[in-house]
């Protein structure tokens, strides 16, 4: 295929962009996902934005290939036990916009792993064919590509590891039902939490003190001017993502770990600080994995989309 369309289907806004087949994004477009009229009308608007995107640049739709990443894990048939964000369940999403496309092929995988896709493709993983993806924000999201293929798992789930269980010592529960997950301890969300707990042991001067309505970026800027218990809290928080990344690196091996999401924003001060806690584990080899930030932003789902769309065209002509 010349071209290909990526949709990153939010809870609240589809991003569309039809590609060349070298990755140059050569119009972009978003629409509201408008689930709550239902499937059809959802689907509907997602087809049509897709053929007026090929009129737009005078391409067939018989010569583009779409792709599109939905915010949960999607099993090898297609099937999507849930969709929580849409409020949407037990549905084939690829199949239902498939068939509004004239039946061409849709490929389909969670938008996490679609997004690690794109990074690999045109982000901060050019050029290499492994790469564990992180994304840091509200919570810890996570997306898998080796030897440039997705990794979904049986059941969708592959590259998951926001719910790695990493802190047994956690008192509360993470919103997934379990305790002491990654998702709590490192994302933006957990820094704050730990941050707090920090702020209520150490009686010592921080620029935190006082805060109201504590953020994340907060606790990164302050640590940033040496805040002592900010440092602290982002050194605490971040050894438990170095180390899980140092874990994954023994059964994958992933040539190049990208941070992206919120908190990605603190640049090459947070990359440093994960890089010397995952530096720590590894005793086989000297050799470790590239660390980048990742250059996409919230385009990612849609360059990985289309890249995955790509890919099912060239293996479906082999």
């Amino acid at each position: 295929m010349k071209y290909s369309i990526g949709i990153d289907m939010g809870g609240t806004t589809t991003k569309m962009g039809l590609f060349s087949a070298d990755g140059q994004m050569l119009r972009d477009a978003e629409i509201p996902t408008r689930s709550a009229l239902g499937l059809d009308v959802m689907f509907c608007d997602m087809a049509d934005c897709v053929r007026l995107l090929c009129a737009e640049q005078q391409i067939s739709l018989q010569d583009c290939a779409v792709g599109m990443g939905v915010a949960g894990p999607v099993e090898e048939d297609g099937h999507v036990e849930g969709l929580v964000n849409l409020n949407l369940y037990d549905i084939y999403p690829a199949k239902e916009l498939s068939q509004r496309l004239d039946d061409i092929p849709v490929a389909i995988s969670n938008d996490a792993n679609v997004a690690a896709l794109g990074e690999l493709w045109q982000g901060g993983g050019k050029d290499c064919r492994s790469l564990l993806f992180v994304t840091l924000g509200t919570g810890v999201g996570g997306g898998l590509v080796v030897n440039g293929q997705v990794i979904n798992g049986r059941h969708g789930l592959g590259g998951e590891i926001g719910h790695i269980k990493v802190n047994p010592d956690e008192p509360e529960l993470c919103n997934c039902g379990g305790r002491g997950c990654l998702d709590q301890m490192a994302s933006a969300t957990g820094i704050v939490r730990n941050a707090k707990r920090f702020l209520a042991k150490d009686s010592g001067d921080s620029l935190l003190r006082g805060v109201e309505k504590l953020t994340a970026k907060d606790v990164l800027d302050a640590a940033k001017q040496g805040d002592a218990i900010a440092e602290k809290t982002v050194d605490y928080c971040m050894s438990f993502l170095g180390k899980t990344i140092a874990d994954i690196n023994y059964i994958v091996g992933p040539d190049v770990v990208v941070l992206g999401g919120g908190l990605s924003k603190a640049g090459q001060y947070l990359l440093d600080v994960v890089y010397r806690h995952y530096d720590r584990y590894p005793t086989l080899t000297k050799q470790r994995s590239r660390f980048a930030l990742a250059q996409l932003g919230s385009d990612a789902g849609r360059y990985g989309a289309a890249k995955l769309a790509l890919d099912l065209s060239e293996a479906e002509r082999s």
